[in-house]
């Protein structure tokens, strides 16, 4: 008769007790200075990306109206505010014709960076600016969120910038198509934001008297329902934010 050998392994079985060890945290303490994530005008590139009358037509994630408003309202914040600006454009006199006025106004005989890449940064002539910019924050918004927004977001973010999407200042060939490419941004690390969001960072102070008339003049122009109401107070009562 064979004799089987078994080997048993002893499992260590947990043990309770009353010991207990207290780690004390720091609480933190409030101070009157803005987080670090904000943006301010000196701290980044906005890239405006094929804003051309070929790509707008195919866009249905967002109407054609509010897509040109919420497009000029951030091109005439950064202007107001002096922000490091880069207009692109895509076979502009091949195909995708020229850039909405409200993009380009703001920014009078700056030169549009015309492009044959899909991806903005694969362009030489661009990443040659943004190098000549160097600031370490990327602001993007344009035509169409999964191709010309998500291919600059990912490969800028692969070499080590921070990168900010305004994302109803960019549109797609479907609500599904741009809100997919949004969220794989995020996933990415990148940040959503919002036009009227944009122009308010900037702000972020109605005290701060030397671009208030600038700020609320750019709402009551492109800011929808906050514009209105912007102008209704100044007309009814002269009130002001400040």
């Amino acid at each position: 008769m064979t004799e089987a050998n078994t080997t048993t392994t002893a499992t260590a079985r947990p043990v309770a007790s009353a010991n207990t060890t207290t780690t004390a945290t720091a609480r933190p303490v409030a101070s009157a200075n803005p987080g670090a994530s904000l943006l301010n005008a000196n701290d980044h590139t906005l890239v405006m990306i094929d804003f051309q009358s070929q790509m707008a037509f195919a866009t249905h994630s967002i109407d054609a109206i509010t897509l040109r408003s919420n497009a000029g309202l951030v091109a005439s914040a950064a202007a107001g505010f002096g922000v490091s600006t880069i207009l692109t454009t895509v076979a502009a006199e091949s195909f995708s014709g020229p850039m909405f006025e409200e993009v380009t106004a703001p920014f009078p005989g700056q030169a549009l960076l015309d492009r044959t890449s899909m991806n903005t940064w694969e362009d030489a002539a661009v990443i040659a600016k943004v190098n000549e910019i160097g600031k370490p924050r990327i602001v993007l918004a344009g035509l169409w969120t999964s191709v010309c927004i998500v291919g600059p977001a990912l490969s800028a973010l692969d070499q080590g910038f921070e990168v900010y999407v305004i994302a109803d200042a960019s549109g797609d060939i479907s609500a599904e198509a741009h809100n997919r490419a949004m969220e794989r941004m995020v996933q990415a690390g990148a940040r959503p934001i919002t036009s009227l969001q944009y122009l308010l960072e900037l702000q972020r102070d109605w005290a701060r008297g030397e671009t208030y008339d600038m700020t609320t003049g750019i709402a009551k122009k492109f800011g929808g329902g906050y514009g209105l109401g912007i102008t209704y107070a100044k007309t009814m009562f002269n009130a002001q934010e400040a």
